[in-house]
């Protein structure tokens, strides 16, 4: 019974631009993600909406 097995990441195919890619990737989306969130709510697309009342779909 094998316990324990591993690749490296030049077995799996994963050289150093994917590293950054995916280290780049790992920092940047909890922040875009938070920030993106505060405009989420009801709060935020109802104002959204709000702007040009007249360009919005509901109101054709």
């Amino acid at each position: 019974m094998i316990n324990c097995f591993a690749l490296t990441f030049t077995e799996m195919g994963i050289g150093k631009i994917e590293l950054v890619i995916i280290g780049a990737v790992i920092l940047i989306f909890p922040i875009l993600f938070i920030y993106a969130s505060k405009n989420l709510d009801a709060k935020g697309v109802f104002e959204w909406m709000m702007e040009k009342p007249n360009d919005w779909i509901g109101k054709k």
